[in-house]
């Protein structure tokens, strides 16, 4: 995608240096089923895992959301970043405006966007060149320097109606070719990535003191012959985009060796599964290396690489990107596809319902998360991982907001490691309202928990519930979605919790302007029923006490 783009941490003792888990464990009877044959069920002793405060990242954000969020992460990145150069602060936009050479101003250089979250106290992404190029030293102001000139190619389909030179690249619909990399860009190989790296350590610290703590390898890179078609428009290899990795992590290692290496950041099933060469799916590349899939011999090699080199690990994150295949749009069939969508991050029981799936290349379930953690555990043990874009649409809906509470849901409870959302809310959005609800649901920073616990819905697709503990202070945090147009009135018992009273923050379509703190509950035995209100996120605090 195109351009580029702080967790107070909470006092207190961890809950098992102070021994504040309930001692009492609950073996009553499974609960009554509701009219609507839901219930709900949560294990305080099951499951139980960290949930990495790095999944609520974002790639930007307004900063007055950024920073009542605490957000913790923030990524630069974007198609944008393929061929920045930090020497000249030059960059291209490929194929999103024209593939023209824009010079940052000064709020928008790579210097800029780290001091900016340095003082915001979040960590930050940053994306390395690795395609072969970055642009050239350029004009401030028009006429840019552009990768199609009408000088070179004066039939186009469209030229930008403000620089008259720039056109898209295409004729009748047909990318052109024959293009001059020289006319934009310098070269620019892996040293070059180690200068830019030793730059910004010589500017702000090293990773271990303070400095840029992580590194993208390129973004996107199978669509370079795509986006930045103008300077590589051969198909990208697996040899290729293997060798480029490598040699670029052993540089940035080299200048940073504390910091963390993530990639390869592909935009999507196709990069999931194979190289620009074979396409979307098996084809001679992928036979030629082991009948392994891209994803599966980045890690690998990777690995081999590492292995070569006494051991010492080279990439930290193994990166995808992920993107429903759906539209924007809000009628009633797509907002109920957008939810069930989720499905495709965890669920071995849900095949895709677009293209990915049985009438397009015919992929089994992707489990996308689960997916990339087997992989990983065959290929490269103890790699992390990363999404470092997403986006489920209808930011500004109702809709949009239960899908992103329901991923953020699914990525605490999975696992994932790292995730920045790539066209974040405006802060009156309503997904802007699914953030805080795990991130400041009461107005005065309080969070939902940071180690998941066993949560289960008998129907996840109408109620979905995930739940987690908080280290500080041992408070319970159960986060209810109810995915449908009807009130759903549904019983919840919980093991490990007795008799007192739950919190109860709600947002939903009465009020889409605030999160709206209800009447306590009664918690009975650990049994706690209620209504959860159409199209609703409802979280429940249930304060430290014991059974």
């Amino acid at each position: 995608m195109a351009a580029q783009r702080r967790n107070r941490p909470r006092s207190g003792k961890p809950l098992a240096a102070t021994g504040c888990l309930v001692a009492a464990l609950l073996t009553t009877a499974a609960p009554p089923a509701s009219a609507a044959g839901l219930s709900l069920s949560v294990n305080l002793f099951a499951a139980r895992h960290a949930i990495s405060p790095d999944i609520y990242g974002m790639n930007g954000g307004d900063p007055a959301l950024v920073a009542e969020l605490g957000i913790p992460v923030s990524r630069w990145g974007g198609n944008a970043s393929s061929r920045y150069n930090f020497k000249n602060h030059t960059y291209n936009t490929g194929s999103d405006w024209y593939f023209e050479n824009i010079v940052a101003g000064p709020d928008n250089t790579l210097e800029a966007f780290v001091q900016r979250n340095r003082d915001r106290g979040m960590k930050q992404v940053v994306t390395v060149p690795m395609s072969g190029w970055v642009a050239k030293d350029s004009p401030s102001s028009h006429p840019f320097a552009c990768g199609f000139p009408a000088t070179r190619f004066p039939a186009q389909d469209s030229f930008d109606q403000w620089d008259a030179n720039c056109g898209n690249g295409r004729l009748n619909n047909t990318d052109l070719t024959g293009a001059e990399p020289t006319d934009t860009s310098i070269p620019a190989d892996a040293s070059f990535a180690g200068e830019m790296v030793s730059h910004l350590v010589s500017r702000f610290g090293p990773a271990a003191r303070g400095g840029v703590p992580i590194y993208e390898l390129d973004n996107e890179p199978v669509l370079w012959s795509s986006t930045h078609r103008d300077v590589h428009p051969q198909p990208v290899s697996d040899d290729e985009l293997g060798s480029k990795s490598t040699a670029t992590a052993a540089a940035i290692k080299a200048a940073d060796p504390r910091a963390a290496v993530l990639g390869p950041s592909g935009w999507g099933y196709c990069e999931w599964v194979a190289s620009g060469v074979d396409g979307c799916g098996p084809g001679p590349d992928s036979a030629a290396h082991g009948g392994l899939n891209l994803s599966q011999w980045f890690l690998k090699n990777m690995k081999d690489y590492s292995d070569a080199h006494g051991g010492k690990r080279f990439l930290d994150y193994f990166d995808q990107h992920f993107y429903p295949q759906i539209s924007g749009d809000k009628t009633p069939e797509a907002n109920a596809l957008r939810l069930r969508s989720i499905r495709s991050l965890w669920d071995p029981s849900y095949v895709e319902e677009s293209w990915i799936g049985p009438s397009g290349v015919n992929a089994p379930p992707l489990q996308f998360i689960r997916t990339m953690k087997q992989w990983i555990a065959q290929y490269n043990p103890g790699t992390k991982t990363a999404i470092t874009e997403y986006n489920w649409g209808a930011l500004d809906d109702i809709n949009g907001a239960l899908a992103e509470a329901d991923v953020l849901g699914v990525f605490g409870r999975e696992g994932l490691d790292l995730a920045t959302m790539w066209g974040e809310p405006k802060p009156t959005d309503p997904a802007a309202y699914a953030f805080r609800m795990y991130r400041n649901y009461d107005g005065a920073g309080s969070q939902f928990g940071d180690v998941s616990v066993s949560a289960a819905s008998t129907d996840q697709g109408q109620l979905a519930i995930y739940g987690a503990q908080r280290r500080c202070d041992g408070a319970l945090t159960l986060m209810v979605i109810n995915k449908t147009g009807t009130d759903l009135n549904s019983p919840l018992s919980i093991t490990g919790t007795g008799t007192g009273k739950a919190q109860r923050f709600t947002y939903s379509p009465a009020d889409l302007s605030s999160i709206v703190r209800g009447g306590d509950l009664p918690v009975n035995r650990g049994r706690v029923t209620t209504t959860y209100p159409a199209n609703s996120i409802t979280l429940l605090v249930l304060p430290q006490h014991r059974g």
